[in-house]
């Protein structure tokens, strides 16, 4: 009888064990390039956008971007649609929100960082 009991003790505190806790899936890690964009978006960009799916601050949120932006003109993949709401920021308005985007803010970032944000948005999925 006491032999049955630990037998069935043992059993009873593996399976308690096993799978009961779900591990979350890991954080992509980001290139060298995504980081600096990332870095650049958070000194540029995230002051009027977010890129949690239910923030908005003044732009549209950004979650999802990468997904979205590929979708938004026809014939147009998804880097020249972001390529083109930097360089141009009244090209593709977001319906209800305003055309308040910095028309110049393409020609304060260097070549690489206007490469590295738009890398790091498309991470954005």
């Amino acid at each position: 009888m006491k032999i049955k009991f630990i037998i069935l003790f043992i059993a009873l505190c593996f399976l308690t064990s096993c799978g009961s806790e779900t591990t979350p899936p890991p954080t992509p890690t980001l290139s060298p390039l995504e980081s600096t964009g990332k870095e650049v978006f958070n000194l540029h960009c995230a002051t009027c956008h977010s890129t949690s799916s239910d923030t908005v601050i003044v732009g549209p949120s950004l979650s999802g971007i990468a997904a979205r932006a590929g979708e938004r003109v026809p014939d147009q993949d998804a880097i020249t649609y972001l390529q083109t709401s930097i360089l141009k920021p009244n090209a593709y308005l977001v319906e209800g929100f305003p055309d308040s985007m910095l028309p110049d803010l393409a020609k304060r970032l260097s070549g690489e960082d206007f490469d590295a944000v738009v890398a790091y948005l498309l991470t954005l999925k």
